[in-house]
């Protein structure tokens, strides 16, 4: 088994694997790990590496095969089967992949975006969003078009606008909040009171300089994966970020395990669809510590499965 991250900065491709990684244990399989870095030419060599080398599995963590079709026509010649974790726009069967595993984009965003509303409508506040994306993804494209949607629609509130939507590589983002943000703030100014992201990985590096411009009221909302450092600062609940709409990652790791295990048994996808958790700190308080997939009970389930019970 290889999987390959798209980028090891991505905090929820590595949850993902991470996940995996303990199924893999379970299931006595032996799983290796590499940085695409994210970089395509990365990706592609070692998309390529993984096939020369008859991995009898690999994992798409979090880049899209339509890439590398010419890799992609090589593992179904070898018959190596191809999964990923968003790997494509919508969770299921592709024309590359066995599965692709992600919730429903639509309804991350959709739950962040309404997140961002009933927050301002509860604290009487203007809704001004900068959506922050990286537009070389078709899952972020889908995400952002549907927050971009759900702002303008401003259920249940009025005076709703979307300020900018702010390319940025996830790859880039540590280095590049730092300009963007004072760029953001001569643009807009006061009327930028929330930001919304594709990923929890811009909110890492944006309070420093929102800090430094005196701008502590910009409340953060992430339809991104739930990464571990978003999770850890809303709930200390001392963070600009106020939430991050989870997927459930380790869940997704077993998930990715099985379905492989289902492609070599010769079984179809099992069409198991997730729903994402909308994770506020009141939310981590109330969980006691024990994380936000703690009652959901897969590794259980999963252990059934592979056991034959």
């Amino acid at each position: 088994m290889v999987f390959i991250a798209s980028d090891f900065r991505n905090g929820g491709v590595m949850g993902v694997y991470r996940g995996l990684e303990d199924a893999c244990k379970k299931l006595g399989w032996k799983l290796s790990l590499e940085d695409g870095g994210g970089l395509k030419s990365t990706q592609a060599k070692l998309l390529t590496g993984a096939i020369a080398g008859r991995a009898n599995g690999i994992v798409l963590g979090g880049f899209d095969p339509d890439e590398f079709a010419d890799q992609a026509a090589s593992a179904r010649q070898n018959r190596i089967v191809l999964v990923g974790w968003h790997a494509a726009k919508d969770p299921g069967p592709t024309r590359d992949l066995f599965v692709n595993v992600s919730t429903q984009a639509v309804d991350v965003a959709r739950r962040a975006a309404d997140f961002v509303i009933s927050d301002a409508l509860a604290r009487k506040r203007p809704v001004g969003v900068v959506i922050f994306n990286d537009n070389q993804y078709g899952v972020a494209n889908a995400k952002t078009a549907v927050m971009k949607q759900a702002v303008e629609a401003c259920q249940g509130y009025t005076g709703c606008k979307v300020l900018a939507i702010e390319n940025v590589l996830i790859s880039d983002a540590a280095a590049a909040m730092a300009s963007v943000v004072p760029k953001l703030l001569a643009a807009h100014g006061a009327a930028w009171t929330y930001s919304l992201a594709i990923n929890d990985v811009y909110f890492d590096e944006i309070n420093f300089p929102l800090l430094l411009a005196k701008r502590s009221d910009i409340h953060h909302v992430s339809a991104g994966d739930g990464s571990a450092k978003a999770i850890s600062r809303i709930g200390a609940g001392v963070s600009q970020q106020v939430a991050t709409v989870a997927e459930p990652l380790k869940l997704h790791g077993y998930q990715l395990a099985d379905e492989l295990n289902r492609a070599w048994a010769g079984a179809p996808p099992s069409g198991f669809q997730s729903r994402p958790i909308l994770v506020t700190t009141e939310l981590l308080q109330a969980s006691g510590g024990r994380g936000v997939e703690a009652s959901l009970g897969f590794e259980a389930a999963y252990g059934a499965i592979w056991s034959g019970k």
